[in-house]
């Protein structure tokens, strides 16, 4: 699969960046340090959250990059307490406040909810994107079953759903879902947080192209067709290294030993507030 750094996934209108880098848990300088390294290095694509606290940092550091606002696709996410009409779309205008923009890129919601209805929260979002404060919507966390009642409850098209994906989690029934919806699948956690450093098979993947386990991980995600990743890391060097994935290309046999590690078990965020996760067949 030919990809360079400016490669997108085209859905629904929205082009987005194949290969992100996310924000979660960074603080502080180490936000405002890391993104400006990771739009120096090239990334196009950023993601944060309400609920990460880093919002400010993220905005002042696109705003200080030297990069155009228009080349780079933003999105952030509405933290459940926030569903309410009327809520989500002041909690929205905070948001872009803090991040020193006009308009967001995508708006999801960050974790399906049963606190507000899903019919009163998506036109909230759907309100949010017809008042300009986002170019395209979706959803983060989302299993099928709450992704069908969203597509279908849903005026504007839904353009992603941000999961949890990596080489040691099957998430086919989500993936089925995204092809069946024409989405884009955003994958977090796509390194399993550090963990694809010490599997035997991805190390002899990557050594065959001079490269490291994590190099190799990221490169099997933007090798499927309808796959995103947004790898975090507070390290400069890791943030550089995680770009080094457009030179080299994953052959069939390759991917198909990487796609032999997932199994259903190995979930690394699941908090109290999380759905009933599809399990794969």
């Amino acid at each position: 699969m030919d990809l360079d750094p400016h490669t997108t996934l085209d859905v629904h209108g929205a082009s987005i960046p194949k290969l992100g880098f996310g924000t979660w848990k960074l603080k502080g300088d180490d936000a405002y340090d890391g993104v400006k390294t990771a739009l120096q290095t090239g990334y196009r694509h950023i993601d944060t959250a309400q609920a990460y606290g880093n919002e400010a940092e993220v905005g002042r550091a696109i705003a200080e990059s030297g990069v155009a606002r228009d080349d780079i696709f933003l999105t952030t996410k509405v933290w459940i307490e926030r569903y309410g009409a009327g809520d989500l779309e002041a909690s929205v205008k905070e948001s872009l406040s803090k991040l020193k923009v006009d308009q967001l890129d995508l708006l999801l919601l960050h974790w399906p909810s049963e606190d507000v209805p899903l019919g009163e929260t998506l036109r909230a979002l759907n309100a949010c994107r017809d008042g300009g404060f986002t170019r395209h919507i979706g959803v983060s966390n989302f299993t099928t079953t709450w992704l069908g009642e969203a597509v279908a409850t849903s005026a504007a098209p839904l353009v992603c759903n941000q999961v949890e994906y990596h080489p040691f989690l099957d998430q086919t029934p989500v993936l089925d879902a995204a092809a069946k919806y024409a989405m884009a699948l955003t994958a977090y956690s796509p390194i399993a947080q550090g963990e694809v450093m010490n599997d035997p098979a991805l190390k002899e993947i990557a050594a065959a192209h001079d490269k490291s386990p994590v190099q190799a991980a990221l490169r099997w995600l933007l090798q499927q067709e309808r796959v995103c990743a947004i790898p975090r890391s507070s390290s400069s060097d890791h943030v550089k290294s995680n770009f080094g994935v457009f030179d080299f290309e994953l052959s069939a046999e390759e991917m198909g030993r990487i796609n032999a590690l997932r199994r259903n078990n190995h979930r690394l965020v699941d908090p109290e507030w999380a759905p009933d996760w599809d399990v794969a067949a």
